[in-house]
């Protein structure tokens, strides 16, 4: 398996973590009445803050790995692994591990600067492969 490949799998085992970290906390804040409904209406209760914060950094990330595994199946399938798209698929992996702390905790203006390291991590790979 190539390198790109690796961080994409490990990528996705980190969006079930991300899923957890939230969910844990949102049934416990919602109750398992309104989190197993079909949510035809607004829960009674709000989400603390933190948890709302957990819920759209794991949303961004589902949004940020659409980019990430067309990247990767462009450097795998076009055989165009170097160590520059390597080391941008680490950088994005790492940029995805700490983009949860940074959004969870407020942390500004680093959370922006976090999540352009990944976003350029992924253009590169694309642009590495095309070159």
């Amino acid at each position: 398996m190539t390198p790109e490949l690796t961080t994409l799998a490990l990528a996705a085992l980190l969006q079930t973590v991300q899923f957890a970290l939230f969910a844990v906390p949102a049934n416990m804040e919602l109750g398992t009445g309104y989190t197993s409904s079909a949510r035809d209406r607004a829960p009674s209760r709000q989400l603390s803050e933190r948890t709302a914060r957990l819920q759209r950094a794991m949303n961004n990330h589902f949004e940020g790995l659409i980019l990430f595994t067309i990247a990767v199946v462009v450097v795998t399938l076009g055989q165009q692994s170097t160590q520059v798209t390597q080391t941008a698929a680490w950088v994005y992996l790492a940029a995805r591990v700490l983009y949860i702390p940074a959004y969870a905790f407020g942390w500004r203006p680093w959370r922006s600067a976090i999540w352009g390291v990944g976003f350029f991590a992924t253009v590169t790979m694309i642009v590495a492969a095309l070159i």
